[in-house]
């Protein structure tokens, strides 16, 4: 892996480490608040990679409509789904219904990051 993917993923995992229990963020909102906008994708990759780092909370990231796209790199059937609804998100057909509630967005709470630019 490129040195400079280990860092943006260990950037990546920090913000992720700071969503509150119960809310949720989006790849985008991470990335925008990382500096990078457009590495929405790369946020993705970095929560992939995170192979169930228990000290990395993946189950609350998931795409700018709520959909759980990343559930399928969690163990069993339904895990990203039962961990978030465990947290109080109400998910139906792989999708949070009461995401605009719970959305958490980085860049509001934690303030900008600086030196990273797109």
């Amino acid at each position: 892996m490129n040195p400079d993917n280990e860092n943006f993923f260990e950037k990546v995992y920090a913000v992720a480490r700071k969503i509150p229990y119960g809310r949720v963020t989006s790849y985008g909102a991470i990335a925008r608040y990382l500096g990078t906008a457009r590495s929405a994708r790369m946020v993705g990759w970095a929560m992939n990679a995170c192979n169930g780092r228990e000290d990395v909370p993946a189950h609350r990231v998931v795409n700018r409509k709520g959909i759980l796209t990343g559930k399928h790199h969690f163990e069993g059937t339904n895990l990203m789904q039962q961990l978030l609804e465990n947290e109080g998100a109400e998910v139906e057909d792989s999708r949070i219904k009461n995401f605009g509630e719970i959305f958490w967005d980085p860049s509001e709470e934690l303030g900008r990051v600086t030196g990273d630019k797109e």
